[in-house]
């Protein structure tokens, strides 16, 4: 199945480019990260805090069948704009990975499409070559497919 989430990484640089068009309206692809209940959803993890606002946090948390927290992230939401863009860090608490600097731009293509684009800035070039290394790619392909079909059966 070709991964229409499309990650863009060019050498020795620190960030990288994610890119994914959605049938969905702008709105409820915003819906899809601003809402917990649905964040939860199509992330597959619990939503520990999720404030909306300028200056706002986040705390997400996974754990395995047996109740162990396999996964703990959080970060601090800079600029929140509805249907266009979020600003936020992005932190593992369990893992020795350096925090890093997410933009989220949401766009309107038509009425019944949009577009994620999201640029993740990481403290090294080494950083940004671990995270690739994992299965970050796959992983967050099969994430949006999970969004995208968990909205549409909300629309």
């Amino acid at each position: 199945m070709e991964k229409k989430t499309k990650i863009h990484a060019e050498d020795d640089k620190h960030d990288l480019i994610i890119t994914r068009e959605f049938d969905l309206p702008v709105e409820l692809l915003f819906k899809a990260y601003e809402d917990p209940e649905i964040v939860a959803q199509w992330m597959g993890t619990k939503v520990l805090r999720l404030e909306n606002k300028k200056y706002g946090g986040w705390q997400f948390e996974t754990s395995d069948a047996s109740g162990n927290v396999v996964f703990k992230a959080n970060g601090v939401i800079h600029d929140f704009v509805p249907n266009q863009k979020i600003v936020r860090t992005f932190e593992m608490e369990n893992i020795n990975f350096a925090p890093q600097l997410e933009f989220l731009e949401f766009e309107k293509l038509t009425d019944d499409t949009s577009k994620l684009t999201m640029q993740i800035i990481y403290k090294s070039i080494k950083h940004r070559a671990t995270q690739l290394k994992l299965p970050f790619a796959q992983g967050l392909n099969m994430a949006h497919n999970r969004l995208e079909e968990i909205i549409t059966k909300i629309k």
